[in-house]
């Protein structure tokens, strides 16, 4: 027996992978598959509990899925070429079904494609891959939901109307679209570490998403400001158990403890600074890449007595150089008078 909350759970979990696949089984039609998912998942929650859960899960919500988009496009007769004449879905084998590795880089670079608006991008793939609801992308944006549900219908509209395709960019294209995804995919994250909604302080699934997302964009790329996000991203991520206390209140990075920090992910990540640091094809380190730096030091601090300020406080600074703003100036204070006291920093 399967429960409607395991059933949830596997939602969660699946919900992109199984919405990417099926955006490219309906040719680009984001509404189409959403519908479609949405059935699919309510199939699984009539189906499971009597029937039990499928080995493959996935496999078989795409499956489902799959069959009910090639029927709606049968029903479209303006869509009837693009059906094959013999049913693809009775012969594939499930394993087959999920063995795409790409479909959600097709979506995130589709939701990243320059012919829509930054908060376009952002706000559609929030909605698709990270499976935020309007209202949700409309806090993270400090907007009214009308407004984000209209941008957000007129994003698809654009892809539809543009023929913008349902792919990862050539190689000449890359690296233009690959900052606009990893923008996208840090505010995914950002959403999950800092939830906007909801009863919890962060969103584990959404932050496990953007880090599964950054590691495909480093398989992808092989750019050292992929390296530098997703070291970012580890990071961070990697306190979250000390990030709250017994009574669920935060706890200040200075108050944490340190032993509690997960150490496989602060390996991986630590093992990226470096060629994020040297970057062979941009003109230095990244914003991405300094932001992992001093997260590196922090987390390579035996106890916060301990943290190298000083190095912490140069790298604010080259950050500051780089790409300045209000809340790096303000770090870069605060790593001063850490290191050399209040009076330093107001100098």
């Amino acid at each position: 027996m399967q429960s409607v909350a395991a059933i949830e759970t596997v939602f969660r979990q699946e919900r992109a992978r199984v919405l990417a696949t099926t955006i490219r089984v309906t040719n680009g039609d984001f509404d189409l598959a959403e519908e479609i998912v949405q059935e699919a998942f309510a199939a699984a929650l009539t189906r499971w509990p009597t029937e039990g859960t499928p080995a493959e899960p996935r496999a078989w919500l795409i499956s489902v899925a799959r069959n009910k988009a090639i029927d709606t496009i049968r029903r479209r007769v303006k869509l009837r070429a693009i059906v094959a004449a013999e049913d693809p879905v009775d012969t594939a084998d499930p394993a087959e079904l999920v063995a795409v590795p790409d479909d959600r880089l097709r979506l995130i670079f589709t939701c990243c494609h320059p012919a829509l608006a930054p908060e376009a991008q952002v706000a559609l793939t929030l909605r698709t891959l990270g499976g935020l609801t309007t209202e949700e992308i409309a806090r993270a944006f400090l907007s009214a939901p009308a407004t984000m549900a209209q941008r957000l219908v007129r994003a698809k509209s654009k892809i539809k109307e543009a023929r913008i395709p349902y792919e990862v960019p050539e190689a000449s294209q890359l690296a233009e679209r690959t900052d606009a995804a990893m923008a996208v995919v840090y505010l995914v994250f950002n959403e999950g570490y800092a939830a906007t909604a909801g009863d919890a302080w962060f969103r584990r699934d959404l932050c496990s998403e953007a880090i599964r997302l950054g590691r495909l964009l480093v398989e992808l790329t092989g750019d050292p400001e992929a390296k530098g996000l997703l070291a970012l991203m580890l990071l961070h991520d990697s306190r979250r158990d000390a990030r709250t206390d017994a009574a669920g209140d935060l706890v200040l990075l200075e108050d944490q403890d340190h032993a509690s920090w997960d150490r496989a992910q602060i390996e991986e990540a630590l093992a990226l600074v470096p060629d994020a640091l040297r970057p062979a094809n941009r003109p230095g380190p990244g914003p991405y890449s300094l932001q992992a730096a001093i997260a590196a030091l922090h987390a390579s601090a035996p106890r916060a007595g301990e943290t190298d300020w000083p190095q912490i406080a140069a790298l604010f600074g080259e950050l500051m150089r780089r790409h300045p703003s209000p809340v790096i100036a303000l770090n870069h204070a605060v790593a001063i008078a850490m290191w050399r006291g209040p009076a330093a920093a107001c100098r």
